[in-house]
């Protein structure tokens, strides 16, 4: 079984610590294992030992034996006559705008799709339907419109969910309702907007999730 296979696998019951460095190995996959698991750690914000309990619960002998398998199958896409061949084939939407644009979407939908643990979606879904306060949604100048369509769905299965619109100087005044009951869903883009990461730590210094 491929290492992004064993790193999917819905069965495996990651605590939070471990579940970012899952979600980094797949969003760099698989550059981001081929350092050391210092590095890793650093980079997920986790403790080394972390790291190394991780790779011994996916059934490896530890990082060493981890990080041999990822450069074995690193080596044999590198010889991959099939990859070979998929890399100089075209998409045949070049011609056509509206098709690009679809093959654009789809890619990011698979990318996200091999990207995210599937615990990771079953946290959030969790979170937002078990908070006891309110969802308090908030994005960026483009985001936001995201957020948004996130609020119109959350309000047919549970109320108090609030949608912040533009931030303004009035919208920081909401923070004064905000607890620890409370989640607070972000939406944005890189680079991110300076008042979007101000609520957001304003929020988390509230101890709002």
């Amino acid at each position: 079984m491929a290492i992004r296979d064993v790193l999917m696998r819905g069965d495996l019951a990651l605590t939070p610590s471990e579940e970012k460095i899952v979600r980094l190995l797949l969003t760099d996959y698989p550059t981001s294992g081929l350092g050391t698991a210092s590095s890793l750690a650093r980079r997920a914000g986790v403790s080394d030992p972390t790291v190394v309990r991780l790779v011994v619960k996916l059934g490896y002998e530890g990082f060493p034996d981890f990080q041999a398998k990822l450069l074995a199958e690193v080596e044999a896409r590198l010889h991959s006559p099939l990859l070979m061949m998929e890399a100089k084939r075209q998409s045949g939407s070049n011609d056509s705008a509206v098709l690009a644009y679809l093959d654009s979407v789809t890619t990011a939908l698979q990318k996200a799709t091999a990207a995210t643990p599937i615990q990771t979606y079953e946290r959030a879904a969790r979170l937002l339907m078990e908070v006891k306060g309110e969802i308090v949604m908030v994005g960026g100048r483009f985001s936001r419109h995201i957020a948004g369509m996130l609020a119109g769905y959350l309000v047919q299965f549970r109320s108090g969910v609030r949608d912040l619109g533009v931030l303004s100087p009035q919208t920081f005044d909401t923070l004064a309702d905000l607890d620890r009951r409370d989640v607070l869903v972000v939406f944005d883009y890189r680079r991110y907007q300076l008042d979007v990461m101000a609520y957001a730590s304003q929020a988390a210094a509230l101890d709002v999730r």
